[in-house]
């Protein structure tokens, strides 16, 4: 948090606590402390204990002389990410992928991919769906590439054309990551406000960072494939959790921006119910504007 400090030329080295004050609005509250100086000037430093910007002021009367300090906060600068008292900052951009790649002489896997596990699987101990289209030698992989708006966008849409699918049943759309074979259908994502699978209303997509750990609501994904809609969110509509649907984790560099995102989506209803999608993206963050 910043802070701005009253000093006059001739100001002294020496201090006197005047403080701490508690600063309240019904819009933040603040530990304000006040360090009173010779030369008739107020030092004061905060520790915000609630999460909006607002005006501090710090009063100190001493005989006939009243002190005035008040320290304008503010907490967004530049359009930069606010934390909250907790230490979350949302990051509302786009998470533009690194594609998926795989390697032929060691089969390593790189960048973003999905694997769709069986029914009573899960990621650590396998049991997952071979991709006859996938062009990695271990088929369990589906490598992902960017689509045309880069990757996941939070805080806003990324809906589907229409119609969503062409005659063969490949899926359409393309703003988030570019259609891929899927057992020899094209399989995509999308994001709306109405869950095309359940016709419930879903969140945008939301982010969030804690010192490097990230967090979030991918609710709204939907995967589209062979005329069908298969939400691949967590949590799924309306919050809900069932079987193996973990929530998002990551990664984030501050410095560079670099990311990862994994989450599991167990499917609910349709052909593919009870199992569990595993999406894994890596890229780097651009924040809006």
């Amino acid at each position: 948090m910043s802070e701005r400090v009253a000093r006059s030329p001739s100001q002294s080295r020496t201090a006197t606590r005047a403080g701490p004050y508690l600063m309240a609005s019904p819009m933040i509250s603040f530990i304000c402390t006040c360090l009173r100086k010779n030369s008739g000037y107020l030092l004061c430093t905060m520790r915000r204990v609630s999460h909006r910007s607002d005006v501090c002021s710090g009063i100190h009367r001493s005989g006939l002389a009243t002190l005035v300090a008040t320290v304008v906060v503010t907490l967004s600068i530049l359009g930069a990410p606010t934390a909250s008292a907790h230490g979350t900052v949302p990051l509302v951009g786009t998470f533009r992928l690194t594609g998926g790649a795989c390697d032929p002489v060691s089969g390593a896997i790189s960048g973003s991919y999905f694997q769709l596990i069986f029914p009573h699987g899960n990621v650590n101990t396998g049991y997952f769906f071979q991709n006859s289209s996938s062009p990695c030698f271990n088929k369990s992989y589906t490598t992902i590439s960017p689509g045309t708006q880069g990757g996941l966008a939070t805080g806003t849409y990324q809906p589907g054309p229409r119609p969503a699918f062409d005659k063969k049943g490949d899926a359409r759309a393309s703003a988030i990551i570019r259609p891929v074979p899927f057992a020899a259908i094209d399989l995509s994502l999308s994001s709306q406000p109405i869950d095309p699978q359940t016709r419930k209303a879903v969140p945008a997509p939301v982010i969030t960072d804690n010192a490097g750990r990230l967090s979030g609501n991918t609710e709204a994904l939907s995967a589209s494939w062979k005329r069908i809609y298969i939400n691949q969110g967590s949590p799924k509509p309306r919050g809900a959790r069932p079987g193996l649907t973990k929530p998002v984790s990551g990664r984030y560099n501050l410095r560079t921006h670099a990311f990862s995102l994994s989450w599991t989506s167990q499917i609910v209803g349709g052909p593919f119910t009870g199992f569990i999608g595993y999406w894994h993206l890596v890229g780097t963050f651009v924040p809006l504007g």
